[in-house]
């Protein structure tokens, strides 16, 4: 038995009644369940079909997330994040580059890694070190004037710790962010790259080893045998290509917003919902979410 949730912006429902019917009819599915008006919708089915892809396809000139998954163990028991375009709406690194002069260069360094173009490593030490000299003060002011939070992010923890589960904020930006923003949103940890600093100056360096696509991995594998939990119990999120890792190997893997590179490699794709949709798939209705 398999679920198809369909879901759209929460800012603009549009979730029309006849699309979510046609398709539980045309798949053989049992009554929808309606998690929250005009927004998002779930039915159960019996088997796969060879249309699925070219259903997506046409729900998303609708606006319309399509997420298909097996009925089995929806609701996960630990949220490991992505921090950067994922519970944040800004790339860190970029709004700390404006702030020193070197913003345009070092986004076109930012997308091209986070698209899988350039070696993540390599580019994190060289944005960095494009940072060198910039006042260490200078984060605080980036983190009141220019980070904000994604949509949902905090009735997403809120709801999935009201409930058991565990939430692990995992980036490969900086400590200097993920405490901040983990804090705010009530994630139980942070992991991340340290910026280093001397006499109130960034260096130009990140201290070693740094973390990238495999220490995410490496978060996922220490965490869940920490907590006596399986890979299949995690839900991850992120949008960038040093997020696949965690996104293929834990039990649901979404791309949130993702570069087309990622997106084109995850079964579950968000590009219109916030990060409430990773409540709803889960098979939480609105009603069920977490007072933030």
């Amino acid at each position: 038995m398999y679920v198809a949730t369909l879901l759209t912006n929460p800012n603009l429902p549009k979730l029309d009644e006849a699309v979510v019917e046609t398709l539980c009819n045309a798949w053989g599915g049992s009554d929808p369940v309606w998690l929250s008006e005009n927004e998002a919708a779930e039915f159960r089915f019996p088997a796969l079909t060879d249309n699925q892809e070219a259903v997506w396809a046409e729900l998303q000139l609708l606006e319309i997330d399509l997420i298909v998954q097996p009925l089995g163990k929806r609701r996960k028991l630990m949220l490991l994040a992505d921090m950067d375009s994922t519970m944040i709406r800004q790339e860190c690194i970029d709004e700390l580059a404006d702030e020193a002069g070197v913003g345009e260069r070092v986004k076109d360094i930012t997308a091209r890694a986070m698209n899988g173009e350039l070696d993540f490593e390599g580019a994190l030490i060289e944005r960095v070190g494009l940072l060198k000299g910039l006042d260490e003060a200078v984060i605080d002011k980036v983190l009141e004037e220019r980070i904000t939070l994604m949509p949902g992010g905090a009735e997403l923890v809120a709801t999935m710790r009201m409930n058991g589960g565990y939430a692990a904020l995992v980036s490969g930006g900086f400590t200097a962010f993920t405490s901040k923003v983990a804090e705010q949103l009530g994630f139980d940890e942070n992991r991340a790259n340290t910026l280093l600093a001397e006499n109130g100056k960034l260096t130009g360096n990140v201290q070693r080893p740094i973390l990238g696509k495999q220490a995410k991995v490496d978060a996922l594998e220490q965490i869940t045998k920490r907590l006596g939990l399986s890979e299949a119990d995690v839900l991850a999120v992120g949008d960038g290509a040093n997020d696949l890792g965690m996104l293929g190997r834990a039990g649901t893997g979404v791309a949130l917003h993702a570069k087309p590179s990622v997106a084109q490699q995850c079964d579950i794709r968000v590009n219109f919902g916030d990060l409430t949709a990773l409540l709803y798939l889960q098979g939480y209705s609105r009603a069920a979410f977490a007072d933030v």
